[in-house]
């Protein structure tokens, strides 16, 4: 009994050290396997001139093959920390466009030796920041002329207010739109590209501070008149740009017609149209696509009334925005206003085209009925 049980142990043993020497031998093999494949790959070689001058600034070697442009951005900042990724452009040509940061470089039409140009896109700063200071602007500009600070007009309108309702309403017409933006910037916008040009900043700036204290001069100025049909092209307007907040003092609403009441009842309840459409799409882009995820699909219309505009355009939001701003033109009755709302509307159809040609190319069951900017026609 004990001589059998002794062969057992052995024979277990003798088993166990099999098995052993059987993993180690396929662990031996997998990593044979493995360096024969690192020793078959073949690495790329980059060289990346200066896209004006031609100069050689960095040669890189042995570059993996499935490096994507931002990795190959990281390597040249390494060489030239002041360049950083987001500074750089890189491109196959001079005159080209720049490549993607996710595109791979054996995907690339090029050889195991590439040439690649670079330009220098200047200081950056982040989208985040960027629209911070085009909203903020606006706001503090209109806030200024709107309280009548001393040296804006005549010293003897320092701090008054303007008797016109209109006025009042323009305000918070302006004040919630800009309010709205900079609640969209930091809670709902996803930027697809992370910065921007520093020049670009400033350009920018000066074009929304600029319009802002122009409109704002005219709309608060003592002589301004309200508009040529009173409250009911004011009230018309307020069903276009729409507001949560309307003033009307207690002897305004005793010299009010029964006509002109049930028209402003009627507006109350639909108020928010433009702006909330406009919020409403920007809350449909943002969910398009999850944290994290590069999958791109195009929008579509949601259960949200508001969102069945894409069924129409592609761009839906710079809809409800030009409609906001001809709305503030038809309410305020002003020249600056309606010149700001043509050069918005000449911008945000040169976007929307853009977007539209980038959905149509990219997605090949692309709704054929949908338009850039404006339904069946533009």
């Amino acid at each position: 009994m004990c001589v059998r049980n002794k062969c057992l142990c052995v024979n277990v043993c003798f088993v166990r050290r099999l098995m052993f020497l059987g993993n180690f031998s396929l662990c031996a093999q997998r990593i044979q396997y493995q360096s024969t494949i690192m020793s078959r790959t073949t690495f790329f070689e980059v060289k990346i001139l200066d896209a004006k001058t031609k100069e050689q600034l960095c040669f890189l070697d042995k570059v993996d093959p499935r490096s994507t442009i931002g990795d190959i951005k990281s390597l040249f900042h390494r060489a030239y920390p002041r360049w950083y990724p987001a500074r750089q452009a890189l491109m196959l040509d001079a005159k080209e466009k720049s490549l993607r940061d996710e595109e791979v470089l054996q995907n690339l039409p090029v050889g195991t030796t590439s040439t690649m140009y670079f330009k220098d896109l200047g200081p950056q700063l982040g989208w985040t920041v960027v629209f911070l200071a085009e909203c903020i602007g606006p706001l503090l500009t209109y806030l200024l002329f709107y309280f009548r600070v001393p040296y804006i007009y005549s010293h003897k309108y320092a701090f008054t207010s303007s008797p016109y309702p209109v006025v009042r309403i323009a305000f918070a017409c302006h004040t919630f739109h800009y309010m709205k933006r900079l609640i969209e910037t930091i809670f709902v916008h996803r930027f697809s590209h992370g910065t921007m040009p520093l020049r670009t900043i400033v350009r920018n700036c000066v074009y929304y501070w600029g319009f802002s204290a122009w409109l704002a001069y005219y709309i608060n100025h003592p002589l301004y008149t309200p508009p040529s049909y009173g409250e009911l092209q004011v009230n018309y307007a307020l069903v276009i740009f729409v507001v949560r907040l309307v003033v009307f003092t207690q002897d305004q609403l005793r010299s009010s017609t029964h006509e002109c009441l049930t028209i402003r009842c009627e507006f109350l309840i639909l108020m928010q149209m433009c702006e909330l459409g406009n919020f409403s799409i920007h809350l449909t882009l943002n969910n398009l696509r999850g944290e994290g995820s590069r999958s791109r699909r195009f929008p579509e219309p949601t259960t949200n009334p508001f969102t069945w505009l894409f069924i129409f355009v592609s761009c839906p939001n710079y809809t409800y925005e030009l409609g906001a701003w001809v709305g503030f033109s038809i309410m305020t009755q002003c020249l600056p206003v309606a010149f700001y709302t043509l050069l918005g509307f000449i911008q945000m159809t040169i976007w929307a085209k853009g977007k539209h040609r980038a959905y149509s190319r990219e997605f090949k069951d692309y709704p054929t009925l949908r338009m850039a900017i404006i339904p069946l026609i533009l």
